[in-house]
């Protein structure tokens, strides 16, 4: 695990997780410390679909795409630390628990997402994670969320 990246761009993502337009939602991870912590990155922008009807002449991205976010950036660093790239790995959402919203995201923004595992060790299938989303250093989403990761069997 020694050479397992401490960055993913949006094209190792998209090798590590199945997700795509328009629920894509995590541009770059960042500061990836094995399957600990890492640092994800969304640049939010006015085109993004929900923005259509959530809410017209006042867009808001919703506070369950902020909470995917974070997952898609979990999801990211665990798939980079364990070597995931091009295996179908699939996540699912079990528990999203104290979750908090502080702050409207806007188009705009940019939401970093830092993410530690609380609970979740290699070829485990549960883990638990915690998620502070914040724009410009300013908390806008906070949040513990557990997710079953479907690792491919070799």
């Amino acid at each position: 695990m020694t050479d397992a990246p401490t960055r993913a761009d949006i094209a190792l993502i998209q090798r590590i997780i199945p997700h795509r337009y328009p629920f894509l939602l995590v541009d770059r991870v960042e500061d990836i410390e094995g399957y600990h912590s890492a640092r994800g990155i969304k640049n939010v922008t006015m085109n993004e679909p929900h923005f259509q009807g959530h809410f017209p002449g006042k867009p808001i991205m919703p506070g369950v795409t902020i909470v995917e976010a974070m997952a898609q950036t979990a999801a990211v660093m665990v798939g980079a630390a364990l070597g995931m790239e091009d295996k179908n790995m699939l996540v699912y959402f079990m528990a999203i628990e104290s979750c908090k919203f502080r702050r409207m995201v806007v188009p705009g923004d940019v939401l970093e997402m830092q993410l530690t595992t609380v609970r979740g060790k290699p070829g485990g299938k549960v883990w638990k994670f915690s998620g502070r989303a914040t724009v410009e250093g300013e908390l806008a989403c906070e949040a513990e969320f557990t997710a079953m990761m479907d690792l491919p069997r070799e």
